[in-house]
């Protein structure tokens, strides 16, 4: 299986490791069966992300994409980070061996999860969110090699 230079990278060198003390929101998703679990923590303030941490359990292109998702969503505001697709994800680590791309999915979900954390403690409504469904039983295999 043939990963990108940026997919490396982000693996070998992963931004934004680590959790958020008192952060504005947690979102976990993963499930232990397929073996990753991606934890995003974000610091909110005035509905933009000042920070952004991940700790996650998996394979390299699941750390890959934590790492990428939390670079792409710092700085941005509640709705910016929310357009943020795993398409895009993916995209930005100069694409995912399809067998992969699961990982990406989970990065823009774990934001999601995050950002559904954050609305429900500050009580507040965010209209991108209210169709979000966090979908933990995705269906891959990390058995499957592809030619």
């Amino acid at each position: 299986m043939q990963y990108s230079d940026k997919v490396m990278d982000h693996f070998l060198n992963p931004r934004n490791v680590g959790q958020i003390e008192d952060a504005s929101g947690i979102g976990e998703v993963g499930n232990a069966k397929c073996g990753d679990i991606m934890k995003i923590f974000l610091d909110i303030e005035d509905e933009i992300i000042k920070d952004c941490k991940f700790q996650t359990f998996g394979c390299g292109s699941a750390i890959a994409s934590s790492s990428m998702a939390t670079e792409m969503v710092k700085g941005k505001s509640i709705h910016e980070a929310l357009a943020i697709t795993n398409k895009a994800v993916a995209e930005a680590l100069d694409g995912l061996p399809p067998v992969k791309m699961h990982c990406s999915v989970l990065a823009e979900q774990a934001i999601k999860a995050a950002l559904i954390d954050y609305a429900e403690k500050n009580n507040i409504h965010i209209a991108e969110l209210d169709d979000v469904v966090i979908d933990d039983d995705h269906d891959h295999h990390h058995d499957i090699e592809e030619d």
